[in-house]
């Protein structure tokens, strides 16, 4: 199961990459930055943490996911302001929200992996 999930991280990634090469997205963009940080560190954590059976650093990816969804929320709370104000740059504003739901469910993929190492520690499923 943990392995679907990383399969699913690495389309997610291709697809974020794909509209980066295009050349549409502005690195100026904080909070998606914020929100890669925030994902990569829980995925390099997850496997961490079944690597290691850890099952406190697991809770630790499991605690960020909040962190990622509310960052997506704001994303795209900003992005509907944008659209409102300036249609014309509507594209971009959907490429940007694109960007933020593959990150978000990076995110949550990454959750999954992280509460199947606390089942594969302690034979308890903790269900999101």
């Amino acid at each position: 199961k943990m392995i679907t999930d990383l399969e699913r991280i690495g389309d997610q990634a291709e697809d974020i990459a794909e509209i980066v090469i295009s050349g549409q997205v502005n690195e100026g963009e904080e909070l998606l930055r914020d929100m890669a940080a925030s994902t990569i560190k829980m995925v390099t954590e997850s496997v961490d943490a079944y690597v290691q059976r850890d099952t406190m650093l697991a809770e630790t990816v499991i605690a960020e996911d909040d962190v990622v969804d509310n960052a997506f929320d704001e994303v795209k709370r900003r992005l509907i302001d944008k659209i409102a104000a300036h249609p014309e740059d509507g594209e971009y504003a959907l490429d940007l929200l694109m960007i933020a739901k593959y990150f978000e469910r990076i995110g949550d993929h990454a959750t999954n992996i992280a509460e199947w190492v606390i089942f594969s520690v302690t034979g308890v499923h903790k269900e999101g």
